[in-house]
């Protein structure tokens, strides 16, 4: 019984084993219909992938960015990601299968996701989808000279907006850029909702 208490008191931490198994899993969106903002990642890691809940691996700066630009009144952990639908945001991904590294995946992935992506933003009618990967945007999308902020093309209603990868493994951002750019996002959001 302890035992069990203590898991539920400390986030789970999986085994290299674990790791090493999550490779090719799926994570279930957190999606609902009429979103304010769907956040879209590249992929799940393999950290991701084993504990089963978004930007999961320590170090991922997706949680403390989103409270940081004031998305969320407290800093949420993934495990408490199905909290951000009551703010009216959401989370998926451009391709599902998980990897160790983006780098893994081919280009034809990022295509392919972006015609299942467009499918999904058709039925749940988001807003706005938040690409959160320049270089997968640009691949994915056809982009090549797409930069970061708010796209000229839309998917029917849905703005697209594109923000750099929140990972930790990402040296161009410091966590000060993460929040302006992120914050920049959130007033777009506001504005765009007081229009109507």
């Amino acid at each position: 019984m302890g035992e069990h208490r203590g898991k539920m008191n400390r986030p789970y931490r999986p085994s290299r084993e674990e790791l090493l198994a999550a490779a090719g899993k799926t994570v279930p969106d957190v999606i609902a219909p009429g979103l304010r903002v769907l956040f879209c990642g590249i992929n799940p890691g393999l950290y991701t992938a084993a504990v089963g809940h978004h930007f999961a691996r320590p170090g991922n700066r997706f949680w403390p960015t989103l409270h940081g630009a004031g998305f969320t009144d407290r800093l949420l952990s993934p495990f408490e990601e199905r909290e951000l639908l009551k703010g009216g945001y959401g989370i998926t991904n451009l391709v599902a299968r998980a990897t160790a590294a983006a780098d893994e995946l081919a280009g034809e992935e990022y295509v392919e996701g972006r015609k299942g992506l467009e499918a999904k933003i058709r039925r749940y009618r988001p807003k706005c989808l938040t690409v959160l990967g320049m270089g997968a945007y640009r691949t994915g999308f056809g982009r090549p000279r797409a930069t970061l902020g708010r796209q000229a093309e839309t998917i029917d209603d849905a703005m697209i907006w594109v923000l750099p990868n929140p990972s930790g493994l990402n040296a161009n951002y410091q966590m000060a850029d993460f929040v302006w750019l992120f914050r920049e996002l959130r007033e777009m959001v506001k504005q765009e909702e007081g229009k109507k």
